[in-house]
């Protein structure tokens, strides 16, 4: 769905967190980091469409968020022609959006990247309200800076401000796996749950400092124990 200028609407999500930091997601399989966005659908609202991309991107429903804001009118950025798919370039321009701030009222692992079968995100973590423009795409960042200066304004910041910070690591949870009918004894057990422990925390241990490395943060929410790749 394209207005006549060739712009398709979509919604912009900037979600705080108590100490009026941001998610932050790291793209999957890539070093580009960004908010959680999508398109609105024929018939939706730009708020009901924002409420359905928080869902399908990040796992978190309505009752877990409060709408602290949003902007104006719509902010639009033009998508390069290599990033457009061939049959569409001529029509297709950009995206034109809504940006909502809200307030996550939920915990952090209430948060689910793996909800879909086609995850936007692969980790995540808290980041001062000023977020690293130059780790965004670079035809996204004029947006973004417009959105955060816009929707700042909503946020009351503390008088002398200090901000307090978070050093938790936090893993995405996996799914149940079915009993192992071994009969193997408690011993045996407790041993194998030991090796088990020690082997994620070093698997988490790695991913997190290649993604840290990488984003120039000592915070992350990792979403699988597995994500050890570094470009």
């Amino acid at each position: 769905m394209l207005d006549r200028e060739g712009f398709r609407p979509n919604v912009g999500i900037i979600l705080l967190n108590a100490n009026n930091e941001v998610w932050w997601g790291k793209r999957v399989r890539e070093h580009s980091w960004q908010f959680p966005q999508g398109g609105i659908k024929y018939g939706e609202t730009p708020e009901q469409a924002m409420y359905r991309e928080l869902e399908e991107e990040i796992g978190l429903r309505q009752e877990h968020v409060k709408i602290v804001g949003r902007t104006r009118d719509w902010l639009r950025y033009e998508v390069p022609d290599h990033f457009i798919k061939r049959e569409v370039r001529g029509h297709y321009r950009g995206q034109k959006q809504i940006w909502f701030l809200l307030r996550m009222v939920a915990r952090d692992n209430d948060v689910n990247l793996r909800l879909t079968d086609h995850p936007e995100f692969d980790a995540w973590r808290w980041h001062d309200y000023w977020v690293p423009l130059d780790v965004v795409i670079e035809f996204k960042r004029e947006v973004y800076q417009r959105a955060l200066q816009e929707l700042s304004r909503f946020i009351t910041w503390p008088a002398n401000g200090e901000r307090r910070h978070s050093s938790r690591y936090l893993r995405q949870p996996h799914e149940r796996r079915g009993q192992n009918g071994n009969g193997n004894g408690g011993g045996g057990k407790a041993a194998a749950n030991a090796t088990n422990a020690n082997a994620s925390s070093k698997a988490v241990a790695v991913a997190s400092k290649a993604i840290a490395d990488a984003a120039g943060s000592s915070k992350m929410v990792l979403a699988q124990q597995g994500v050890t790749r570094k470009e």
